[in-house]
């Protein structure tokens, strides 16, 4: 079964998982449209390669989807946006 990537708001978080196991996360802090990433955390047991890239990207493009802006404040998603600059749109402008 291929990991699917799905908001859980109550969490406050991404998650991905192979069918009921969950494989990783990426919290977030809410604040209005802006998601502030705070940490991410894959299962490196699992034995799937490029869960974290495979987490973060699904949950950049959930936020594009709902008109959000993100601020990574996370190093994985910070360093992920940085090697794909298709996304660096998200990024929130600094205040």
């Amino acid at each position: 079964m291929e990991p699917t990537v799905s908001n859980a708001p109550e969490d406050s978080r991404y998650e991905i998982r192979d069918g009921d196991r969950l494989l990783g996360v990426a919290a977030y802090q809410r604040r209005g449209d802006q998601l502030v990433f705070t940490h991410t955390e894959v299962d490196s047991d699992e034995g799937h390669s490029g869960l974290g890239s495979t987490l973060v990207r699904g949950a950049l493009d959930d936020v594009r989807a709902q008109g959000g802006s993100v601020v990574p404040m996370c190093s994985f998603v910070r360093g992920w946006i940085e090697r794909h600059p298709e996304y660096r749109d998200l990024v929130a402008a600094e205040s």
